[in-house]
């Protein structure tokens, strides 16, 4: 269930959809979700500072379990690892790290060790490294509520959000709350693109059915996942105070960090809900350049072809690029080889659709490339399901992203209950 602070009931309601379910749920929130003209200047406070602010009282004294990294900071760019340990309220007993480690400085993929938090001397467990990649048991064996804080980035693939659903999970296995801190999505609330996942295809690249770009906050999706998917859990969402859902990360004023390494700018992760597909490709993605996400290319890839081709489609927000690129010797694709790309030149990103656009540039390099392009076995967990593999080979995509925008559309009707922002 949502939960939300009694000071803030009444003003919280009355900008809740006509649809939002009646089953009693509350949420935490700052002390403005929907911005009036006389505050619109307030900024925008992650969902850290609201809760440390006023911890709920049936939180206070408890021993807490704290999922973050990185990302998980204040305005002030103070960790909240550091804010949690040195708060009255709240006893900080266990940091629970998902893909990337603690820091963000781990590559994808890679299982990262247990460890001790040298700053706190509080333990990290990787969750990373757990057989379903959620808190363990033997982890939480010492904790009264899990609190989670990571940056979300827009794009279902991206892996926080499972670790988030599992994390859950695994709260309503303990009986124990689940907090969520919420920040701003920072490609914003309002574009949705992509069909949702076919549950058959689930993973830890995609668990539940939402579109590849969802528009939600993760406060949002834990929200949606709890009541419409069944997890259960006795959920606090803290809300972001005066964020909108029409802002991007670069108007919040909030600090900028990486949310991982390879997402480097926001122009990566604006990108990134679409760009992604090129990991189930025998293209590179970018990583182990210098712009990953903003480019992709190979050796074969005959870029000024394409580019030219895909400039005279018009498509709306963006412009290719022709280059080359140096690939570092570490990066799996093509390692220390100097390739043919294609680079990214956004225009205008609230005309942008990363989605439509990758998966045309995708069909026009299969087209062009029919020897040498090929799909690699993520494909379809990563596009949430077999259909645009299918399409693509079939020459069929024009009729599938005709139907993804239907698809899209109705989702943005679906979600309405269970947004927290205006």
């Amino acid at each position: 269930m949502r939960v939300v602070s009694i000071a803030v009931v009444t003003l919280f309601t009355a900008c809740l959809p006509s649809a939002a379910p009646a089953a009693a749920s509350q949420v935490a929130a700052g002390a403005s979700a929907n911005v009036s003209s006389s505050d619109s200047v307030a900024p925008v406070r992650p969902g850290i500072e609201v809760f440390l602010a006023d911890v709920p009282a049936r939180l206070r004294g408890k021993r807490v379990g704290l999922i973050t990294n990185h990302t998980g900071i204040d305005r002030h760019r103070t960790s909240d690892i550091d804010l949690i340990a040195g708060h009255p309220d709240l006893q900080l007993v266990a940091l629970l790290a998902p893909e990337h480690g603690i820091r963000g400085d781990v590559m994808d993929g890679v299982k990262i060790a247990d460890e001790v938090d040298a700053r706190t001397g509080i333990p990290i467990h990787s969750l990373y490294m757990s057989e379903d990649r959620g808190p363990t048991p033997q982890m939480l064996k010492d904790v009264d509520v899990l609190v989670y804080d990571l940056q979300e980035v827009g794009g279902r693939t991206w892996t926080y959000v499972s670790t988030m659903a599992l994390s859950m999970q695994a709260a309503v296995r303990k009986g124990i709350p689940f907090v969520v801190l919420d920040r701003p999505n920072p490609i914003g609330g309002e574009i949705v693109e992509g069909a949702l996942l076919d549950p058959r295809f689930s993973s830890f690249v995609g668990m539940y059915p939402i579109p590849a770009r969802h528009g939600m906050t993760v406060g949002e999706l834990a929200t949606l996942f709890n009541e419409k998917y069944g997890i259960g859990a006795d959920l606090i969402v803290v809300r972001a105070a005066n964020w909108r859902r029409s802002e991007w990360f670069d108007e919040t004023g909030l600090p900028w960090v990486n949310p991982s390494p390879n997402l480097r700018s926001l122009a990566a992760v604006t990108s990134y809900p679409g760009a992604v597909y090129f990991e189930g490709t025998t293209l590179s993605e970018g990583r182990g350049t210098d712009r990953p996400f903003e480019q992709i290319g190979a050796p074969w890839l005959k870029a000024a072809d394409v580019v030219r081709v895909m400039n005279e489609r018009g498509l709306p927000g963006i412009r290719f690029e022709a280059i080359t690129m140096s690939v570092l010797p570490t990066a799996a694709k093509f390692p220390g080889r100097t390739i043919p790309a294609i680079r990214f030149d956004i225009t205008d990103r609230q005309a942008y659709r990363p989605v439509r656009t990758m998966l045309l540039l995708i069909d026009e390099i299969h087209r062009q490339h029919p020897r040498d392009f090929a799909w690699t076995g993520t494909i379809d967990r990563l596009t949430g399901s077999d259909r645009v593999r299918l399409a693509i080979d079939n020459d069929r995509l024009p009729a599938l992203l005709v139907e993804w925008e239907r698809e899209a559309a109705a989702f943005r009707e679906s979600r309405k209950p269970y947004l927290l922002y205006h």
